[in-house]
């Protein structure tokens, strides 16, 4: 049940962040007050966000050759997952990680679209 309400709240959560980026997608290159619509991050942020997405990417591909991902979070540091021996959590891991860079890459995406539409 636990499994099913997690994997519940992160579709929720990717849904509601692909309607905010098409909200933003959909408005002027100005808004109402005359200010300029700015994307999901800054210059600075766009930089963060680009490596962490390489990061989280290599990860991700380094777990499906390898076959074994290392845990995801505080709680079981230094603790490796198998795909033989932990499949469930191996998996869970595996699409904590894909989320990641689908989530990452649509937010550069919209920064980059809303910078340089004409």
């Amino acid at each position: 049940m636990r499994t099913a309400i997690y994997y519940s709240l992160m579709l929720l959560l990717g849904f509601a962040w692909y309607k905010f980026g098409q909200n933003l997608l959909r408005k002027g290159r100005w808004d109402e007050n005359g200010e300029r619509t700015e994307g999901l991050v800054g210059p600075v942020g766009l930089l963060v966000t680009a490596v962490l997405t390489c990061y989280f990417l290599f990860e991700f591909l380094r777990a499906l050759v390898r076959g074994e991902v290392p845990c995801v979070g505080k709680a079981c540091r230094m603790q490796v997952y198998t795909l033989a021996a932990n499949a469930g959590d191996y998996w869970a891991n595996m699409f904590f990680l894909a989320w990641m860079v689908l989530g990452l890459s649509y937010a550069v995406y919209v920064t980059l679209k809303i910078w340089f539409r004409t």
